[in-house]
């Protein structure tokens, strides 16, 4: 049984809309397409949490109308806190609402021919690139119904393009300003590092205004071709009645590696998918993930390593803590496919709970199709240790206090394995903000 999407937005819309922005004949039909097979699609169903109530289809504005940020300067207090006003150059894109709203590039990355643009500028100006890795081997359009309305409706995002043999050595950022409580986002975001290339990139969700009932549909894909590394950092701080699915997918060829530091922060509703696809032999994953919930809020994380080349390695990392009567579920798979020998599966899930309403739910699993392989997990659900906030408030330290300690103590062990001190900074000071 399907249940049809009522969109405010038909094929002729996204075709007009298509064509508006100057898109390649090849995009504009996979959006057609996309639309037109959207209720043949079932929805994700991840594990322990139920979709079905969520809103992720009922809107009526498909884009705001934003301007510009002349200069950092106009940037509000919040956003301007997570950029560098003060540097002479540097790599930034700055996205408000849908709108492309700043732009630089440093003169070194252009003469080495590094592509750092909105999607749109990459759909209009580099198409056949784009063609090459747009929802091709890391996300499929069909997979689902969600991935099918974001390819259709795509709004946002950024392409970032470094050659074969170029290191970046100054990480690539990207801030998406949601200040509109009748902007949806759709941003797709793809990362390609070419053979014996690296680039660190980072990215900051964060709304300026408390929301009724936005949507926020976020599909990355991040390609490390061979002897490549890409290391991918995110800060999400989307409002209370932001309902959000992000979908984070890397593909990893020969002795490639990812890296992915997460701090998944938001308020409202939330389904994250993150997967890396280890293709490649001796190839190298390595997730890292922090979370607090608060409120009432729901939110389902589901973090994977796919292991199909030989000696590839595959590390998960999440912790997360629960207050107040929030309820998270924590899935962690390591897979190993058949024919990847001497692989390496480990991963660690822990939940920390806050209050007596408050729920986590930590379910480690293992997927093994091959025998010489090495595979381990660990999880805990638990609340604060007593016997933590004893020591320490006999040691003169008031409960909030101690309760604050703790906590911090508790996400340390992943916020200081990040490997990028602007992420790292940016979470200890989010994480502050939401324990007190």
């Amino acid at each position: 049984m399907t249940i049809e999407t009522k969109l405010a937005f038909d094929q002729e819309y996204v075709q007009s809309f298509s064509n508006e922005m100057g898109e390649p004949a090849w995009l504009t039909e996979l959006r057609v397409n996309a639309l037109e097979n959207l209720d043949a699609l079932p929805m994700p169903k991840p594990d322990k949490t139920k979709i079905d109530k969520w809103n992720f289809t009922q809107f009526e504005k498909h884009l705001v109308k934003s301007d510009d940020f002349a200069s950092l300067d106009e940037l509000p207090a919040d956003v301007k806190a997570l950029v560098d006003t003060e540097a002479a150059e540097q790599n930034l894109y700055i996205q408000r609402n849908n709108r492309p709203s700043y732009l630089s590039v440093t003169q070194e990355l252009k003469d080495k021919g590094v592509i750092f643009v909105d999607i749109f500028t990459a759909a209009r100006e580099h198409g056949e690139l784009l063609k090459k890795y747009f929802m091709t081997d890391a996300v499929k359009v069909d997979e689902h119904r969600l991935t099918a309305l974001h390819a259709a409706l795509m709004n946002g995002g950024a392409f970032l393009y470094v050659p074969k043999n170029v290191e970046v050595t100054e990480p690539i950022q990207a801030v998406y300003v949601h200040d509109d409580t009748e902007a949806n986002v759709f941003n797709h975001v793809i990362v390609v590092a070419d053979d014996n290339s690296s680039v660190t990139y980072v990215e900051n969700y964060i709304s300026t205004v408390e929301t009724a009932g936005s949507q926020f549909n976020i599909i990355s894909e991040v390609i490390a071709n061979g002897n490549a590394k890409v290391t991918y950092g995110a800060v999400d701080t989307l409002a209370k009645g932001v309902t959000t699915y992000v979908n984070r997918r890397g593909v990893a060829g020969r002795d490639a590696k990812i890296e992915w530091a997460l701090g998944l922060m938001n308020d409202g509703n939330t389904i994250s998918e993150n997967v890396t696809n280890l293709m490649g032999d001796g190839s190298h994953g390595d997730t890292k993930t922090v979370v607090v919930g608060r409120g009432e809020q729901i939110q389902n994380f589901t973090t994977s390593v796919v292991h199909f080349g030989k000696n590839s390695e595959g590390y998960i990392l999440k912790h997360g803590v629960m207050k107040d009567q929030a309820t998270s579920i924590f899935n962690g798979i390591g897979k190993i496919e058949h024919g990847a020998s001497k692989s390496n599966a480990e991963q660690e899930s822990r939940v920390l709970m806050l209050s007596e309403k408050a729920r986590g739910d930590a379910n480690p699993i293992l997927l093994i199709d091959e025998d010489d392989v090495t595979a381990g997990h660990a999880a805990s659900v638990g609340r604060v240790d007593p016997v933590q906030l004893y020591y320490l408030m006999s040691r003169g330290i008031p409960q909030k206090e101690a309760e604050r300690l703790v906590i911090h103590g508790f996400l340390a062990p992943v916020v200081n394995e990040l490997p990028i001190e602007g992420v790292k900074k940016q979470l200890v000071e989010v994480i502050e903000r939401k324990v007190k």
